[in-house]
């Protein structure tokens, strides 16, 4: 699933979307037969309640914003549990995926050299002067808080980012909660010990990074980063462990944060809806944060969760007619401009781009997730990048567009966000097909799409902050 080369070379890392947490055992074998659950109720947690679950299995962890716990229970003790009056829904925890320092001297990457992507989308136009080009929207997210739920970032992100672009105060890290050992537990300091690299690269779209040194701008070069790791080192997770860091960044925007717009981007998910991680969303959101979500990896097989989740934008990847063209010219990435960067014709949605099955799966836009170059390393201690291609690079651009428009409108809902990405995206045909090189080789791929890949359109940031009230 994963190739990696150097940085004239390619990458492919697909968005985590693995298989579902374990089911239940034989109820005879106790050991084996425990996994751990969400139990939603539809009254406040008391003292009486908890006591009482915990006469079914352990109660590993409790979340009082949204009434919910999570507990270790048999198959049988979990329908005896659901048929509680107080309680909503019991449901398995959902597995869910996505690795001394010098510092930059720099605050932010405004000014850097900007990428196809950010040509793609509408922040910038390399015109004659590619690869330094111009940025053409006025605004770049000042005051806005993002926070990527992810894998935290890598012991050396201070060689890649400004310290001023990462709110070191507010990061946190989540540990457990999945399997039968259900507990959610908290891990000082470790989200900037990462080791598996996809929260760096993610945060890196939103941002910009340096490059050796040369700056690389991002779509909301001024917004500030809030890494939440949720993610363990192979990068993947537990719903619960989601949940947790979702409540987090609701806890901060009801809080410290009240003031300011706040962004979740989350470039993870996993098979199926788990109750307990919309609960969370919606808490989110009614306190006003702004969710984004990759759609996944899983091509026809269809979405996952949460992006999956009708509240949260969700974001397919689209790829770029002059991906390695002409053939052997391995810096296409930054000295090749688009002349027409809204002529969808010059676009492709790819294989691996999760289509959306029905009504139950809301698909909002596409956005760049082919060939996105960033930070990624494979060693400890050495600076790399490679290029990535997945939904999670995608998402970042999405949850960077809507940083614009949050600084341009600070009152932003999530709803309106919603509406104004889907009314402002540029329409692909679809079905549609489209060829093009896919190495340095010269070897040519096609792809294809339909309708249920598409979502609105293609990812527009100038239009969609014209349309900002």
């Amino acid at each position: 699933m994963k190739k990696l080369v150097g940085i004239a070379g390619i990458v492919s890392l697909l968005a985590a979307c693995g298989s579902n947490g374990p089911s239940p055992g034989n109820q005879t074998q106790l050991a084996k037969s425990t996994a751990s659950y969400s139990v939603l109720c539809s009254t406040s947690l008391t003292t009486d309640i908890l006591k009482e679950l915990g006469g079914y299995g352990k109660v590993s962890k409790e979340f009082y914003e949204i009434n919910a716990v999570t507990m270790n229970l048999t198959d049988v003790d979990a329908a005896a549990v659901g048929a509680l009056p107080y309680v909503d829904s019991v449901a398995p925890i959902a597995e869910r995926k996505g690795s001394p320092v010098d510092t930059v001297n720099v605050d932010n990457y405004l000014g850097g050299i900007r990428t196809w992507d950010l040509d793609a989308i509408e922040v910038s136009d390399h015109g004659p002067n590619y690869p330094l080009g111009t940025r053409t929207v006025s605004y770049d997210g000042t005051g806005v808080y993002v926070a990527v739920l992810d894998t935290g970032l890598m012991d050396s992100w201070r060689q890649y980012f400004p310290e001023q672009r990462i709110a070191t105060g507010y990061a946190k890290a989540y540990a457990g909660g999945g399997m039968e050992h259900g507990a959610v537990t908290e891990v000082p300091n470790k989200w900037e010990h990462d080791v598996n690299g996809h929260g760096t690269h993610v945060t890196s779209t939103i941002i910009g990074y340096s490059l050796y040194g040369t700056p690389v701008d991002g779509v909301a070069p001024m917004a500030t980063i809030i890494p939440v790791k949720v993610l363990n080192q192979n990068g993947s997770g537990w719903s619960s462990m989601v949940t947790a860091g979702i409540l987090y960044v609701a806890e901060l925007k009801a809080g410290p944060l009240a003031n300011s717009p706040v962004v979740i981007n989350m470039s993870l998910g996993g098979p199926g809806p788990d109750p307990l991680e919309r609960r969370a969303i919606d808490h989110a959101i009614a306190q006003g944060v702004i969710v984004v979500a990759a759609a996944g990896n899983e091509g026809k097989l269809g979405m996952g969760d949460p992006a999956a989740y009708a509240p949260v934008i969700s974001a397919a990847a689209y790829g770029w007619l002059g991906e390695w063209q002409p053939p052997g010219n391995s810096a296409w990435w930054y000295n090749l401009g688009m002349s027409e960067p809204t002529n969808p014709g010059q676009f492709y949605i790819t294989d691996f781009s999760s289509r959306s099955l029905g009504p139950h799966q809301d698909l909002d836009v596409a956005a760049p997730g082919s060939w996105v170059v960033g930070p990624y390393q494979l060693q400890q201690g050495k600076i790399s990048y490679y290029f990535l291609g997945g939904t999670s690079m995608a998402s970042p651009h999405v949850a960077g567009v809507v940083a614009l428009m949050a600084e341009k409108n600070p009152g932003l809902t999530a709803a309106q966000a919603e509406q104004i990405i889907e009314d402002s995206a540029i329409p692909m045909a679809a079905p549609g097909n489209l060829c093009v090189y896919t190495g340095p080789s010269g070897k040519v791929g096609c792809y294809s799409w339909d309708v249920d890949a598409t979502g609105s359109g293609m990812l527009d940031a100038a239009a969609a902050l014209n349309m900002t009230p």
